[in-house]
């Protein structure tokens, strides 16, 4: 177990017995990045640590699920369980959670549906669920998180639309939603939203025209909407936005010209490739 105050990482082997239970005020549980760590989450560290405040068990080999009663840790602040083996549904009780403000799940195999009930979540700031197999919608409740600054919801198996509401977050700086199964329009509210700094919707099925609401607040670190089935032309307004550092549209149904200037100046061919009508800028003279 990691020393008191100081996280652990190195590789070590073995298991989390059900003894470290017998803590009962502890506080902390961190065991992180240690490599060879296999076998379940203990049920009891959910029931038997009502004092625990941050559960970190990154970059291990656990398997089987998050316990169910997980919820039950009225004082947890932060639940780090990423980059592990850990299957099965994300427990409904971890809307319980009311003190949490930093979720990581990512990176495991998880199954089944993003809990519906997310949303109650409000102290929440990170919630990191990427790179699982999670299936079904991105549940509406996301859109009323007010602290949530990062979101990564990508390489799952999501389905439906992105929720319209999802750009009016006044804090939200990053959003991965890439490599889903996504479908529907692109919500204007998530290119207006000035705060945003990365956004990648990145090989979904998303249609409809990139909508043409950038401003001069606009400034944008990653702007990844390729493979998708997007159509019309590239937004002019894009000109007008403040920063726009990487931008993505390529393997879309794009046509007509590629506006001039910033940021289209600095860009090569790769970020317009595949859409086979676009012209102008680095893919040479429109004829």
């Amino acid at each position: 177990m990691a020393p008191a105050g100081r996280p652990a990482s190195g590789v070590m082997s073995g298991y989390i017995s059900d003894a470290v239970c017998r803590l009962g005020r502890l506080s902390s549980l961190v065991l992180a990045d240690w490599k060879q760590i296999s076998g379940p989450v203990p049920s009891c560290v959910a029931t038997d640590l009502p004092y625990l405040r941050i559960l970190e068990l990154p970059g291990n080999r656990l398997t089987g699920g998050i316990p169910p009663s997980v919820g039950a840790l009225s004082r947890l602040t932060v639940l780090n369980l990423a980059d592990n083996l850990l299957s099965g549904p994300i427990p409904g009780s971890i809307t319980s959670l009311a003190s949490l403000k930093h979720l990581d799940l990512a990176n495991n195999q998880l199954t089944g549906h993003v809990p519906a009930d997310l949303g109650k979540l409000a102290l929440l700031s990170r919630a990191l669920l990427g790179r699982n197999r999670l299936l079904g919608p991105i549940p509406p409740s996301v859109s009323s998180m007010p602290r949530l600054a990062d979101l990564d919801l990508s390489e799952n198996q999501l389905t439906g639309s992105i929720p319209d509401g999802l750009g009016s977050g006044h804090v939200l700086t990053s959003l991965y939603l890439g490599a889903n199964r996504l479908s529907g329009s692109i919500p204007a509210s998530l290119l207006r939203n000035s705060g945003l700094g990365i956004l990648n919707l990145s090989r979904n099925a998303l249609e409809g025209a990139v909508p043409d609401v950038f401003t001069p607040r606009s400034y944008f670190m990653l702007l990844d909407l390729s493979r998708n089935r997007l159509s019309g032309g590239v937004p002019r307004s894009l000109t007008s936005a403040a920063y726009v550092g990487h931008l993505d549209l390529s393997h879309n149904r794009l046509c007509g010209a590629i506006p001039a200037g910033p940021p289209f100046d600095h860009l090569d061919a790769d970020s317009f490739g595949g859409n086979t009508c676009l012209c102008g800028g680095p893919l040479g003279k429109c004829t």
